[in-house]
């Protein structure tokens, strides 16, 4: 079957533009269905706990979540968990447990970091543990249509059967230093091509196929998931990490291609790397990571998020005391606005509705949508909060009604929790009393009220 790329422009008014890798160029996003997109990120294989580098997709990917979602469209964001694979089972060896207990362990844990981040939950979520019937039936499917051969017990995919092979990572094939960075067999047609299942005879996990007992190769699972979750191999957007442009991703949208006819994916976002000081990658290989586990036991959520935010997606990111310290200062603020227009309009509380102010709200939006410009639409972000504490200091209400409408709906999208408690009528009464005890000039219960506002959240 053929799988035509068939788009119909949506009727939302925002021009949406996004640099396609496979193109090299920033292209009008024209969804597959109109009110709807779909999304598949590569996740994690889950052998240890992750480190914060790991992070900025999941991060990034949830503002695209967002941003759509704002936009009026039906989101269907899929990421996959990795829990069949040779550093899994090493670790079961290694600590006397099974695969299931060391994946599952991995899995817990990682949804918990997400939700700290306050990652929206995702349509789907598939494991490879739970496709393998379907991967077992693709393996098969490749080696009938004669674009995978069997190597001694090994079966692999055939690159020769893809004319334009290369393509998306723009990878010199005749140039490049095969050994460096793909695996090398006297067993192969050719270098470039890889496994699509491995024959073993190991301890570890293993499954009987029609060609042979063995585990399946890495480049097959996602397209195979994708396949599975959306019942075709074509999705708006496929991202993951810089890193996982080639091979990853290359042969994932290879093998679509040679079996079904389809590029996978239209738009194809990859994520530049979190880095130690000005270049080296953030990589427990390199033993320089800082797990998330442990920087979130030390620091708000928050800062992490608005870290990943405030960088560029496409370029390195650099990780810094110094860049953790402005992230601090800047969550800070955001949340003291947010405490302080909260009691502003509870303490002018009326029955007016606030009202989205465009000419904040539309250029954040307009940056979003040219390639998801962050750190442009923060600077209109940013306006809204120095004119809402202008409003407050003014006593405007309605002013400020409207900007902390606004606010909230901007902040809906950059997803940041910015933790404040709910202004009850317990609350108003001992901020009445604080105030009163201040007029009057007693200093010291007005101290003392102030610090039991400030213990509450409220100040």
């Amino acid at each position: 079957m053929n799988y035509r790329i068939w788009r119909k422009r949506s009727m939302n008014k925002v021009n949406i533009k996004l640099y396609d890798t496979k193109s090299g160029k920033k292209i009008d996003f024209v969804p597959l269905n109109e009110n709807e997109v779909t999304i598949y990120y590569c996740g994690p294989t889950v052998y240890d706990y992750p480190h914060i580098g790991n992070f900025r997709p999941p991060v990034f990917f949830d503002l695209v979540h967002r941003f759509f979602l704002a936009l009026g469209y039906n989101v269907k964001m899929v990421s996959n968990y990795t829990d069949i694979d040779d550093k899994i089972i090493n670790k079961a060896i290694k600590e006397n447990k099974t695969e299931k207990e060391i994946s599952s362990f991995y899995i817990k844990n990682n949804e918990e970091m997400l939700e700290k981040l306050n990652v929206l939950p995702l349509y789907n979520r598939p494991k490879v543990s739970e496709t393998m019937d379907e991967i077992i039936s693709f393996v098969q499917l490749a080696l009938d249509k004669g674009v995978a051969y069997k190597a001694k017990d090994d079966i692999y995919f055939s690159t020769s059967s893809v004319k334009d092979y290369g393509s998306l990572s723009k990878m010199n094939l005749e140039e490049l230093n095969a050994g460096s960075r793909i695996e090398v067999t006297d067993l192969k047609h050719s270098p470039f091509d890889f496994a699509l299942w491995k024959k073993t005879n190991d301890e570890g996990i293993k499954f009987d196929a029609p060609f042979g007992v063995g585990r399946p190769g890495w480049h097959t699972e996602c397209l195979v998931m994708i396949n599975k979750v959306f019942n075709k191999p074509l999705v708006d957007i496929h991202g993951g990490g810089f890193d996982l442009k080639f091979p990853h991703h290359e042969n994932e949208r290879a093998q679509s291609m040679a079996i079904y006819s389809s590029p996978l994916a239209n738009y194809w976002m990859h994520v530049g790397f979190l880095t130690m000081g000005e270049s080296e990658k953030m990589s427990k290989s390199l033993g320089n990571v800082i797990y998330m586990k442990d920087f979130l036991n030390n620091n708000d959520p928050d800062i992490f998020r608005l870290l990943i935010l405030k960088g560029y997606y496409r370029s390195p990111l650099v990780y810094s005391e110094e860049a953790i310290e402005t992230c601090k200062r800047e969550v800070e603020k955001y949340r003291n606005i947010k405490k302080t227009s909260n009691l502003f309009l509870a303490l002018n509380k009326s029955d007016k509705q606030g009202q989205l102010l465009k000419e904040y709200y539309e250029p954040f939006i307009n940056s979003l949508a040219d390639d998801f410009n962050v750190p442009n639409a923060l600077l209109h972000f940013d306006l809204l909060v120095k004119n809402l504490n202008q409003a407050i200091r003014s006593k405007n209400y309605e002013s400020a009604l409207n900007l902390k409408f606004t606010f909230d709906k901007i902040n809906d999208i950059l997803g940041l929790k910015l933790a404040t408690v709910d202004i009850d009528d317990e609350i108003l009464n001992l901020y009445h009393q604080y105030e009163k005890a201040r007029l009057d000039k007693n200093y010291a219960l007005s101290d003392e009220l102030r610090s039991e506002l400030v213990k509450k959240g409220v100040m």
